[in-house]
């Protein structure tokens, strides 16, 4: 009655309860007080979670649903997600797992409750309920999870139902990130997914296949035919995208393969439709194409057939598809430039479209098209496009390119350096532009480079200087006066080739200040010195005695210049500036008093600014040797915690002292803080232009139209409007600059009389073939130096390394998949274990029986038999290659879908991947592999001889029933069993393994010379804290006895010697050991301390100076008095600190690596089942340290640790790998 009566009364309260909609309709209405009304929902809904009744439960999972995709936290109610989970009514499940497909992720605490209930859902018969497990599992899947149902996944694969078939196939993927140990046993599974009957299936599993190849595609090599079978017989298109995609990826490691792409590839660029399909077709064809080196006559007509194609994507009006189009078309250009250069029109024509990012690949286009015949015309056309350019940025990036395009490769194709040099003048004129620094650093470097042109260099140079008043007036906008840097520079440097050096002095004097940045300031001061030397050398090296004076004349009022306007540099802000001018006013002041007395100072002047500068090579800086000992990533002075905890974003220690930083004139670091005009402001500033031009009477008006449609439309008219030449006494330009169009007349006007001479040539030659004027390079005017300095004792290219992160969960996915499985290569599976119980054997699959069982066996002990007659066969035998077909049938595999069958008719390359891996040979020796698995023992010895036969088969019979208890264990044997966030709880008692391999002591040498060997031990105090004794045993080596022996410890922060050692003597050949007491204060990292051993003898004293190194292991302390304090640290939240590493190649027996971490590593063994241990240490300061070492696939050994201190953990974990090492 009273549970009747509790029902009632819950539904009646559930009436009143808020469901989602009224939860969406609140929201909606309370608009204006959103987060206060939420947060009583959320205070309403923590009631609902509090009650008994599911529905009410499941109710506000539903609203915190809602309420998590609006942006609110709602990680406090994941205990609450995991009981509407677990409900048995499906409707309610659903909505437990969207809310934790949300909100979980692979960090979340309560993922270590939900193993068994996803395993429960993932077997259930409904498929709906695995199939919203999996599609859940697959937002917050972690390791653990990944590694304890691995199994039950995969189990799915061979469902009858293709809607959990298909998912499960999908859901490996994540797996396979998250415990890359499952690759290998769950490939050959995935592997028949390709040949699933159903479409979906077939295609997920293209898909994941596709994605792990993606990062690692040599390891997926041989399913090409599998592949190349699906892209001839499927039609669904977006398959064929993803397997086009893996064979562009392929080509790359087998040229062969390549050739039998080309004619389905062609066919499907011929007969589809699809844009998409017939973007990655082209994508793969060029792909191939670059791979084929050699013996593809016809790849032209496949280049032009891709070109012809993808003009047609660049065509179209859809902008997307002639990004797609520009985009392709620029990797054919890496590889055939003169196939696209033939479409230069067409790009030239993008540049106009409106879309900017199509100008922008149409200009990466033009980048690779240029040659050196047609870089003057282009970079022509570049710079009408930057006069009509509207908006700073697009002009910016026309700028960029242009340079670029002319200084790549070493300037490879500029012929004219002068021509160069005036487009880089022509480039300052541009108003706004932020690439000022860029036109500097480019004519600094030529005129370095090519030492032809310095003298044309030199004077443009000198035209800049005195006319930067034109520069200047526009300082607030523009970047460009980084030009005058490069200007001043170049005068200075090269002065000898600069006929007015007063002039140019001059230019530099006169400017204010305050109108140019600091830096370029002290450029002019350091300049304006160096060309009073080279002026003054001038003057005193004249022959005539009336030169000589004159040339004095102009040098003393130049010299006095330079006194009056120093004073106004010396007053600037900038210190820099201010150093420099003082200096220089000095100095200037001691030349004049100098000359006064009449001693010719020119040579000395000069001298102060000789020496020759050259290019420096690229990479000079990164080749510099590291000296041995500094290490660049770590601290000099390690920050404190105070001063850590303040910010100093703010603090510019760079800036001036005396000004404020916004006061700086536009440099290249002020450049990422300018200011850009909004598209309204732009329209205001134009309307103020144009209202000023109607009110002013001396402007020649003309008709003006406001709106802004028909401003475009006159501009229009304007642009087609024939320009008159204007015959004026005074010219628009400033004179003296060169003009880069001259140039570009002189060389069209040179290739039309080279050919007309080709012309009559040809005619006089019958017969012959007419060449291309594209062909023919102009002749090249100057040369430019290509080479560079590089430091002394440069190091060589650095080895090719793996650029993907150390984080990238690919790179532990890069595992070869043709070898067989080795027999410990298994899915781990889980079973419940008791304390004092070994784990039981894996229950079999319900499709296999015992008569299964012992056929696999029987298969498995032939094949041994099988294999030890192969290594009887003599070594010729062995030697001679199976052919293509057989060796796939011995793999167990159909010879069409081998790949060295398949690509048998094609002629054989050696590659380097098929070299190193070929497809096809045998795999290692059944019994290779990691401890623990089925290996022949030999056997045993009895006083030195072999036991008989009968002996060993007579051993062997009476140990039968414990090896197959054995073998039923490891058949079912967990690689990495349960345990609480990868350590293992000690369940049950294991004695320490025995140490009958391990030396005795842990004695290792310390130092050693003539008179003395000295080993140590360190030996760490059980009882007392933060106590460690050192033993030292001292050995003497000489013929005579030691006296006054006395062993030192430097004073050190780390450490403290306790008690010091007394004087000792020792006869010839005799040992003593010493007993050093140390309170170690802190231990974080290996401690270093300095020692020395002072001896005296009869011939006199020596000292030998040592460091004594004590490892973090050395400070531990591996005793583990009550079993529970591991427990509860497992359990509990103390272990904060996480450290894991993988060691690969170990080929010592799981026991021996064991028995050395144990030994070496002073740790205890609290649990070891099969090739996975739990162990456990603590330092002499009290940290905890727990950890576990478990041997995986492929001779590779994971160390995975947890503790109280972070630094201790990683220091330990990293001497414990290097003990598995050694």
């Amino acid at each position: 009655m009273d549970v009747a009566l509790r029902n009632i009364r819950g539904n009646i309260e559930r009436l009143f309860d808020k469901n989602l909609t009224d939860l969406v309709r609140g929201i909606r209405n309370n608009k204006d007080n959103e987060a206060k009304y939420i947060a009583q929902c959320i205070e309403e809904i923590k009631q609902e979670l509090r009650q008994d009744n599911i529905a009410v439960k499941v109710n506000a999972v539903q609203k915190l649903t809602y309420i998590q995709m609006l942006g609110y936290d709602i990680s406090w109610a994941s205990f609450n997600i995991v009981e509407v989970m677990s409900s048995p009514k499906f409707t309610y499940k659903r909505i437990g797992y969207l809310a934790a497909s949300q909100s979980f992720h692979p960090d979340t605490e309560v993922l270590m409750l939900t193993t068994n209930m996803i395993r429960k859902d993932l077997n259930s018969q409904t498929q709906y309920d695995s199939a919203v497990a999996l599609t859940s599992l697959s937002c917050f899947i972690s390791t653990d999870l990944a590694r304890d149902l691995a199994n039950d996944v995969m189990t799915l694969l061979s469902s009858t139902k293709p809607y959990l078939r298909k998912k499960a196939v999908l859901l490996m993927y994540k797996i396979f990130l998250k415990f890359p140990e499952a690759l290998r046993p769950a490939f050959p599974r995935l592997k028949d997914k390709l040949d699933d009957p159903d479409p979906g299936v077939q295609s997920a599993a293209v898909n994941v296949i596709c994605e792990l190849a993606r990062k690692n595609p040599q390891n997926y090599l041989g399913l090409a035919p599998v592949f190349f079978k699906l892209m001839t017989s499927s039609t669904n298109n977006w398959m064929l995208i993803k397997i086009i995609k893996l064979f562009g990826a392929l080509t790359t490691l087998e040229p062969r393969l390549g050739k039998k792409l080309i004619e389905p590839l062609t066919n499907l660029i011929h007969s589809t439709s699809a844009m998409s399909l017939l973007y990655e077709c082209i994508n793969t064809v060029i792909a191939v194409l670059i791979s084929i080196s050699s013996g593809m006559p016809s790849h032209n007509a496949s280049i032009q057939l891709c070109v012809q194609k993808l003009r047609i994507l660049i065509e179209d009006s859809d902008q997307n598809l002639k990004y797609l189009g520009l985009l392709a078309m620029g990797k054919i250009l890496q590889s055939h430039p003169k196939s696209v250069t033939v479409h230069k029109d067409l790009i030239m024509q993008c540049l106009d479209d409106k879309d900017e990012s199509i100008r922008l690949r149409a200009l990466d286009l033009l980048y690779g098209m240029v040659s050196k015949k047609n870089l003057m015309e282009i970079v022509k056309k570049l710079m009408v496009h930057m006069d009509r350019a509207e908006g700073t940025t697009y002009r910016d990036e026309l700028l960029s390119k242009l340079v670029f395009i002319c200084s790549q490769n070493n300037y490879q194709f500029v012929t004219n350096f002068e021509w160069y040099l005036s487009v880089l003048v022509e480039l300052t004129r541009i108003e706004g532009s932020q690439h000022g620094p860029l036109v500097a650093a480019q004519m600094m470097d030529v005129t370095v480079r090519v030492q032809a042109i310095r003298h044309f260099a030199v004077a443009q140079m000198a035209l800049l200087l005195e006319n930067a008043h034109v520069l200047a007036t526009a300082a607030h906008r523009n970047t460009m006066l980084e030009v005058l840097y490069a200007a001043a520079w170049i005068c200075g440097e090269f002065s000898e080739y600069l006929p007015n050096i007063r002039s140019t002095v001059e230019s530099m004097l006169r400017t204010r200040p305050a109108s140019l940045p600091p830096h370029i300031l002290a450029v002019y001061v350091q300049n304006v010195l160096k060309l009073y030397g080279r002026m003054l050398g001038r003057a005193e090296q004249s022959e005539q005695p009336e030169d000589v004076d004159g040339a004095m004349v102009e040098v003393n009022q130049v010299a006095e210049l330079i006194v009056e306007t120093l004073p106004a540099f010396a007053s600037s802000a900038d210190l820099e500036v201010q150093e420099r001018a003082t200096s220089a006013l000095q100095l200037m002041k001691t030349v004049q008093k100098l000359q006064q007395r009449g001693e010719r100072l020119g040579q000395e002047l000069q001298e102060l600014f000789s020496g020759e500068l050259n290019p420096v090579a690229p990479k000079a800086q990164r080749k510099v040797p590291v000296p041995e000992g500094l290490r660049l990533d770590e601290w000099i002075n390690e920050p404190s915690d105070e001063s850590g905890d303040e910010p100093d974003a703010g603090v510019d220690y760079g800036v001036e002292v005396f000004v404020r930083a916004e006061s700086r004139a536009a440099g290249p670091a002020a450049a990422e803080r300018r200011y850009q005009p909004t598209a309204e402001e732009l329209q205001k500033s134009r309307e103020a232009r144009v209202h000023e031009q109607t009110h002013n009477p001396h402007y020649l008006k003309g008709t003006v139209q406001s709106s802004s449609n028909n401003y475009s439309s006159m501009a229009g008219e304007l642009a087609d409007t024939p320009v008159q030449q204007l015959d004026l006494d005074v010219p628009l330009r400033i004179g003296g600059f060169a003009n880069s169009d001259d140039y570009l007349k002189m060389q069209n006007r040179s290739y039309k009389a080279s050919k007309k001479n080709k012309k009559k040539r040809s005619k006089k030659k019958h017969g012959a073939q007419k060449s291309s004027s594209e062909d023919e390079a102009p002749p090249v005017v100057h040369e430019v130096s290509v080479g560079g300095e590089m430091p002394e004792g440069a190091r060589s290219s650095e080895d090719e390394k793996d650029a993907r992160p150390a984080d990238d969960p690919h790179r532990a996915l890069d595992i070869n998949l043709d070898e067989p499985l080795a027999p410990d290569e298994v899915l781990p599976v889980r079973a419940h274990r008791q304390p004092g119980r070994a784990p039981p054997a894996a229950a079999a699959p319900a499709t296999t029986d015992a008569r299964d069982r012992h056929k696999k066996k029987k298969k498995k002990d032939d094949k041994k038999r099988k294999s030890k007659k192969e290594k009887r066969a003599p070594e010729e035998e062995r030697a001679e290659p199976a052919p293509p077909a057989a060796a796939a049938e011995e793999n167990g595999r159909k010879p069409e879908d081998d790949i060295e069958f398949w690509l048998s008719d094609m002629p054989a390359t050696a590659t380097p991947a098929a070299a190193a891996n070929p497809a096809g040979t045998a795999g290692p020796a059944d019994g290779a592999g990691p401890a623990g698995t089925a290996e022949p023992v030999p056997p045993p010895k009895e006083n030195g001889e072999p036991v008989s036969n009968g002996a060993t088969k007579q051993k062997k019979h009476k140990s039968s029933k414990k090896s197959k208890k054995n073998k039923k264990e490891k058949s079912g044997r967990l690689l990495g069993y349960e345990e609480a966030v990868g350590i293992s709880t000690p369940s049950h008692e294991v004695v320490a393994p025995g140490l009958s391999d391990l030396p005795d002591s842990r004695l290792q040498p310390l130092a050693e010379n003539d008179r003395l060997k000295l080993l140590y031990e360190p030996r760490a105090s059980p009882t007392d804290d933060d106590r460690v004794t050192v033993a030292v045993l001292v050995t003497n080596k000489s013929p005579e006895p030691l006296a006054d022996i006395q062993l030192q410890l430097a004073a050190s922060d780390a450490a403290e010697l306790l008690e010091q050692v007394e004087p000792f003597s020792l006869e010839a050949g005799a040992s003593r050991e010493l007993l050093l007491p140390l309170r170690v204060r802190e231990v974080t990292a290996p401690l270093k301390l300095a020692a020395s051993v002072t001896s005296h003898t009869e011939s006199g004293g020596d000292t030998l100076s040592f460091k004594l190194r004590l490892p973090c292991t050395a400070l531990l302390v591996g005793q583990l008095d009550d079993k529970q304090l591991f427990s509860d640290l497992l359990a509990g939240d103390r272990l904060t600190a996480r450290a894991t590493c993988l060691v690969s190649e170990v080929t010592d027996d799981f026991n021996q690596v064991l028995r050395r971490v144990a030994f070496w590593g002073r740790h205890t063994v609290v649990e070891q089942i099969d090739t996975t241990a739990s162990l456990y240490s603590r330092s002499i300061c009290g940290d905890h340290v727990c950890v576990l070492v478990k041997q995986l696939a492929a001779g590779r050994l994971g160390i995975d640790g947890k503790g109280t201190n972070q630094q201790l953990l990683s220091n330990v974990v990293d001497e414990l790998r290097a003990i598995v090492a050694s």
